[in-house]
C-alpha cells in the first residue's frame, strides 16, 4: 500500500454539501416504528388497508384460515394429485407413527391418533401446500428423555401418558403464542448449524437406542449418552436374540436399499415411502407364519380399535409435575417449531411460493393444543414425509386430509393386523429415516465455509451423543448466543484505502492495490456503537492511530494530521457510543489530530445533534462521503501554514 498522488477536488466552504440532521420526530411515532419493525416486518396487515368492514372480516377468515383463500379455486387435477400423494404419506405415516410412539415410550396407538386429529387442523390453518404433518423421531427422544427423568413409563403409564398429554398442550400454547406476539425471530437463536448439530447427535442417539430393538433386550437404560448405551448393550451381551438381530439387519438392509434406488431414480420416490409398510406387513406374515413370537421375537400386540378419545380431562395442572411438563413443552414445542417451518421454507422455495412464519406458529400451536385433547402428543412437519409428499406430486394441504382419512380407516378396521407386527422392524424403521437425518455433507460444509459454525455444529452434536439430549441443546443455543455478543461485543473496524484513479476507498485486506493519503487515517466501523461495545472500540481507534503513527515516523513520511471515522455501517447509537465519541475527541485534540466523520446515518446524526456533539466535532468536519472527507483534510494539508512549534518537537521527538 504506497502514497497516494492522486489530486483531490478542494471543497468549497460555501458549496460544500454538509450532513443534514434530520428533522425531529416525535417519540411515540419513533417507538411505534420501531416496534413495527420489530413485531411486524412483513406488514400483515397491508391488506387491511382501505378495506370496508366486511371485507376486511373476509380477509381476517382467510388470514388464520388459508384453506378458504385456496379453496374456492381447487380442481379436480389437483384432488387427483393430492390423493394420491396423502396415499403415500399414509403408508409412510402408519409404521412411522407406530414406530415413533414407541420412540417416546408411548402406547403405539397414539402414533396413529397423531397421523388422524393434526394433519386436519393443519390443512385448515396451515400455509404450506407441501408439509406432511405427523410425529417425529427428534421430539419423541426428547419426551421420553425429560419426562422419563420423573416419572418412569413402566411402573406409572398412566402418569407417563397424562404428562405427555400435558406438554404437548404446553408446546402448542407456546407455540401459538409465539406466532400471535409476532415473536418467531426467538426461533432464530437455533441457527443453521446448532440444528444440523443437533439433529445429527439426536438421530445418532436414536439409532444406539434401537439397539434395544435389534437385539431382542428386554430391560435397557433411561439414559441416551453413548458410554450409557453401549455399556447397556455389551453388558447384557448373554441376552442378545439372534433371531431378532438377523430379522432387524435384513428389514435395514431392505429399507436402504429402497431408499438408495428412490434418491438415484426420484421418479421411483415411491419405492422407499412404501418401503415401510412393506416391512411391517412382510415382517408380521413372517412372525404369524413362523410363530417366532415364541422364540424371541417381540411384537406389538393389540391396537385399540376406534377413533381417538377425548384426554383434555388427563391433563396434569398440579404440581409437582406440571413444571416438568412445562419445560417438556416448550423445549419440544421449540424443536417442532424449528424444523417444521424450515422444511416447509424448504420446498416453498422449490414452488417459489411464500410461507408465513408467524402463521405456522399458530396452525402447529393450535393443532398441538387441540391434539392434546384427543390423545395425541407433539407433531409437527417432518422432512421425510413431507419430502415424500412433495415428489408425490402434491398440490395443497387437502394431501394432509387423504392422509388423515386413510389413518382413520385404519384406526376403524385395521390396527387387529398390527398385532403380529414385530418390534425389530419398527427399529429398523426408524433407523432407516434417522440416518437422513445424519446430514455429513452439511457439517463439511460448513467447516469450508465458517470454522466457528462448525464448532457450534459440532458441540451441539457432541453434547447431544456423550451427555443428553437437553445439555445437547443448552450448550448449542449457548455457543450460538456467544457467537452473537461477540459480533456485537467486538465488531470489525478497518483501514481504508484509496483505489487508484477513483474517489472509492475500500478496505485495503481485501483490496490490496489501494493507495493511503498522507497525513490521513481512515477508519471504518462496521457494526452499531453501543453499550456493549464502546470500550472495545475506543480502544481499537486509539491502537489504529497508535500503529499509523509508529509506521509513519519509522518511514520518515508525513506526519499523522487527520482521522476520518467512516460511519456508514454504523445503523444506530446509544448513549454509551457518544460519550465514547467524545473521549475519542479529547484524545484527538490532545494529540494535535482532527477527528471527522463520513456518511453518518439519519439515526446517528439525530443523536449527535441532542447530544452537542456535533458542535464539539464541527458540522465543517462531517461530510458525505469518504471520499469528500479526504478531499477536504487533503485541501487543508496543501493549503494551511506550517506549525513552527509543532515542527520543532517533531524534529526533537526524531533525534
Amino acid at each position: 500500500m504506497g502514497s497516494a498522488d492522486y489530486v483531490f477536488p478542494s471543497p468549497n466552504a460555501e458549496c460544500a454539501r454538509r450532513v443534514a440532521i434530520p428533522p425531529p420526530q416525535p417519540f411515540v411515532e419513533s417507538l411505534k416504528y420501531n416496534l413495527k419493525e420489530t413485531f411486524f416486518p412483513d406488514d400483515p396487515l397491508r391488506q387491511f388497508k382501505n378495506q370496508p368492514t366486511s371485507r376486511r372480516f373476509v380477509l381476517g377468515i382467510k388470514y388464520f384460515l388459508p384453506i378458504f383463500d385456496w379453496a374456492p379455486s381447487y380442481t379436480f387435477e389437483f384432488l387427483r394429485s393430492d390423493f394420491i400423494a396423502g396415499i403415500t404419506i399414509a403408508s409412510l405415516a402408519i409404521p412411522q407413527g407406530i414406530s415413533y410412539a414407541k420412540l417416546a415410550n408411548l402406547p403405539p396407538i397414539l402414533g396413529l391418533y397423531s397421523s388422524f386429529i393434526p394433519p386436519l387442523v393443519y390443512a385448515m390453518m396451515g400455509s404450506s401446500r407441501d408439509l406432511a404433518v405427523g410425529t417425529v423421531a427428534v421430539a419423541s427422544l426428547l419426551t421420553a428423555s425429560m419426562l422419563g427423568n420423573e416419572v418412569n413409563a413402566n411402573e406409572n403409564p398412566k402418569l407417563y401418558l397424562h404428562l405427555a398429554f400435558t406438554a404437548t398442550f404446553f408446546a402448542g400454547v407456546f407455540q401459538a403464542s409465539l406466532g400471535l406476539l409476532r415473536l418467531g425471530f426467538l426461533v432464530d437463536f437455533l441457527s443453521h448449524a446448532t440444528i444440523i448439530g443437533f439433529m445429527a447427535g439426536a438421530a445418532t442417539v436414536v439409532i444406539l437406542q434401537q439397539l434395544k430393538g435389534i437385539l431382542g433386550l428386554d430391560h435397557f437404560t433411561h439414559s441416551t449418552d453413548l458410554v450409557s448405551v453401549l455399556r447397556s448393550v455389551f453388558s447384557q451381551t448373554h441376552q442378545w436374540r439372534w433371531e431378532s438381530a438377523i430379522l432387524g439387519f435384513c428389514f435395514l438392509f431392505f429399507l436402504l436399499i429402497t431408499r438408495y434406488i428412490s434418491k438415484r431414480k426420484p421418479r421411483f420416490f415411491w419405492v422407499s415411502a412404501m418401503a415401510p409398510l412393506t416391512s411391517v406387513i412382510l415382517g408380521s406374515i413372517l412372525v404369524y407364519l413362523t410363530h417366532a413370537e415364541k422364540h424371541g421375537v417381540q411384537v406389538i400386540g393389540h391396537l385399540k380399535k376406534g377413533l381417538n378419545p377425548p384426554s383434555f380431562a388427563d391433563l396434569v395442572f398440579v404440581s409437582p409435575y406440571l413444571s416438568t411438563a412445562i419445560k417438556t413443552g416448550i423445549i419440544t414445542g421449540v424443536i417442532a417449531l424449528a424444523e417444521g417451518i424450515a422444511v416447509g421454507r424448504s420446498f416453498a422455495m422449490f414452488k417459489n411460493y411464500h410461507i408465513d412464519g408467524n402463521k405456522e406458529m399458530i396452525a402447529f400451536g393450535t393443532m398441538n393444543i387441540v391434539g392434546s385433547c384427543t390423545s395425541c402428543y407433539l407433531t409437527t412437519g417432518p422432512f421425510s414425509r413431507s419430502a415424500v409428499n412433495f415428489n408425490a406430486g402434491c398440490k395443497t394441504a387437502v394431501s394432509n386430509i387423504v392422509m388423515a382419512v386413510a389413518v382413520m380407516v385404519t384406526l376403524l378396521f385395521l390396527t387387529p393386523l398390527f398385532h403380529y407386527t414385530p418390534l425389530v422392524v419398527l427399529s429398523s424403521i426408524i433407523i432407516s429415516a434417522m440416518l437422513g437425518l445424519i446430514d455429513y455433507e452439511a457439517a463439511i460444509h460448513l467447516w469450508t465455509v465458517d470454522k466457528f459454525d462448525f464448532i457450534v455444529c459440532i458441540s451441539a452434536y457432541a453434547g447431544v451423543v456423550f451427555c443428553s439430549v437437553e445439555i445437547g441443546l443448552v450448550v448449542a443455543v449457548a455457543i450460538s448466543l456467544l457467537r452473537v455478543l461477540l459480533f456485537v461485543a467486538r465488531p470489525k473496524t478497518f483501514i481504508l484505502g484509496n483505489i487508484p484513479n477513483s474517489m472509492i476507498y475500500r478496505n485495503v485486506e481485501q483490496y490490496t492495490n489501494t493507495s493511503s493519503v498522507p497525513g490521513v487515517l481512515i477508519l471504518e466501523i462496521d457494526a452499531p456503537i453501543y453499550f456493549a461495545n464502546a470500550s472495545y472500540l475506543r480502544e481499537r481507534i486509539a491502537r489504529w492511530v497508535d500503529e499509523e503513527e509508529d509506521k509513519l515516523k519509522s518511514s520518515g513520511e508525513t506526519s499523522l494530521q487527520y482521522v476520518i471515522l467512516d460511519m456508514g455501517a454504523v445503523g444506530n447509537i446509544d448513549t454509551s457510543g457518544i460519550s465514547m465519541l467524545e473521549e475519542v475527541k479529547k484524545v484527538m485534540d490532545r494529540r494535535e489530530l482532527q477527528l471527522v466523520l463520513a456518511n453518518p446515518g439519519a439515526e446517528v446524526t439525530k443523536k449527535l445533534n441532542k447530544s452537542k456533539l456535533i458542535e464539539k466535532i464541527g458540522q465543517e468536519w462531517m461530510y458525505l462521503t469518504v471520499g469528500e472527507a479526504v478531499g477536504a483534510c487533503n485541501f487543508m494539508l496543501h493549503t494551511r501554514k506550517p506549525d513552527p512549534l509543532k515542527e520543532e518537537s517533531e524534529a526533537y521527538n526524531k533525534v
